[in-house]
């Protein structure tokens, strides 16, 4: 279960930065033509998308090896000295769950009662921010971190 698990966080990492892109690039540079029904579904999908990650990466975190349970074993202190154990069991998730916040500020921005031109620049900007969050914080095979780990 545990391998399936990891394959499916995978493989939606890829989803989400599509839509991520989607969302961003469906409102950047429109000036204050409508915030329309498909700005609002690209950012529908988009926050359920990250909270179906989210809540797999949580199961993985929790019952995986490289989370609450190396944390319990290890103790903290020597798990932030191992730059690897330390990344999978504090930074990723951590910069994820500030990603997840910010791509649920910048929906609820969509929602408002504020005129078009600033709801397409505030989710523009909140979803850039968590785009950003979330590149630094995925294991990518060409990292340090990710080394010896596929694309998906």
């Amino acid at each position: 279960m545990e391998t399936g698990l990891l394959h499916l966080h995978s493989f939606l990492r890829w989803v989400i930065l599509l839509l991520l892109l989607i969302a961003i690039f469906k409102s950047i540079g429109v000036g204050s033509r409508p915030f329309t029904n498909g700005h609002r579904k690209a950012g529908l999908f988009l926050m359920i998308a990250v909270d179906i990650e989210f809540l797999i990466g949580l199961i993985q975190w929790v019952t995986g090896a490289f989370g609450l349970k190396t944390i319990q074993a290890q103790g903290m202190s020597a798990v932030m000295q191992n730059a690897t154990l330390r990344f999978f069991a504090v930074e990723h998730i951590t910069m994820m769950l500030i990603a997840v916040v910010l791509i649920h500020i910048g929906k609820s921005f969509a929602k408002k009662n504020i005129s078009d031109r600033k709801k397409h620049r505030k989710t523009v900007l909140f979803y850039v921010l968590a785009l950003i969050i979330i590149l630094a914080a995925i294991p990518w095979p060409f990292r340090e971190i990710g080394a010896g780990r596929g694309w998906f």
